[in-house]
């Protein structure tokens, strides 16, 4: 066996561990963040809007097993989220489950009232679908979602997606402003300061996510630089023979 026969071997090993060492898969995406805008105007001064508007957040995320979680978080420190309203198109099959950061956060599935307050004074009304709501168990504000900046206060609720759906369609209904299958997601937040309660709604997604490359796409590249850094280096090694 000549030398040209080993470093031949030798490329071919520095190739193999190229491929090896790309991972499979990507890192965990973070999640689809909604924000809210504001639909009522109780506090005439509308600060309470504009407070609610810029703390309230919800994380959307694939959990798998067809399934998807709304993750509630209130970072204001004047208010307290005790209600949320689903407006579902054409997704969901049933609320799966609903879990709670278990330091003074009480939830129930069925809101009282039934939709959205304020819901139906909009352009394209917030009606709750059947089944699609929760709120704080009494006394509402003390077991609502308060500062969850300060307390670590949340709320999840799963949903069991339909035969056939899937989180990317979760995602593209969430971009759609109303109509057709689109979603919406409604929140009632109490004990502003003077005592007002504001209704939100979450403000379509303006893009879709960037989807995560699947492992095949991963080896494809991989395979492409081994292959050009091998054809540079036996290029160079033909040069200097």
């Amino acid at each position: 066996m000549n030398m040209r026969f080993f470093k031949l071997l030798a490329d071919a090993a520095f190739c193999i561990g190229l491929l090896v060492t790309v991972p499979a898969y990507a890192t965990t995406p973070p999640p689809t963040v909604l924000y809210f805008q504001g639909i009522t105007g109780n506090d005439a001064t509308g600060n309470a809007v504009a407070d609610g508007m810029a703390n309230l957040r919800t994380d959307v995320l694939d959990i798998g097993v067809q399934s998807v979680r709304f993750l509630f978080t209130n970072d204001s420190n004047v208010s307290s989220l005790t209600d949320v309203y689903f407006a579902d198109g054409a997704l969901f099959n049933k609320i799966n489950r609903i879990t709670v950061s278990n330091n003074g956060v009480v939830f129930s599935q069925g809101a009282n009232p039934k939709n959205l307050p304020g819901g139906n004074d909009i352009a394209v009304p917030f009606l709750t679908t059947a089944g699609f709501s929760a709120d704080s168990d009494p006394p509402v504000s003390l077991n609502g979602v308060q500062n969850s900046d300060v307390t670590g206060e949340w709320l999840a609720i799963d949903f069991l997606l339909k035969d056939g759906k899937t989180f990317a369609d979760v995602l593209f209904a969430l971009t759609l402003p109303a109509g057709g299958d689109w979603l919406r997601v409604g929140l009632h937040v109490q004990s502003f300061v003077g005592g007002y309660s504001e209704s939100f709604i979450n403000k379509p997604l303006a893009i879709s996510p960037v989807p995560v490359p699947e492992p095949a796409t991963y080896a494809m590249m991989a395979t492409g630089l081994c292959l050009l850094g091998f054809a540079v280096h036996r290029r160079k090694q033909d040069k200097a023979a």
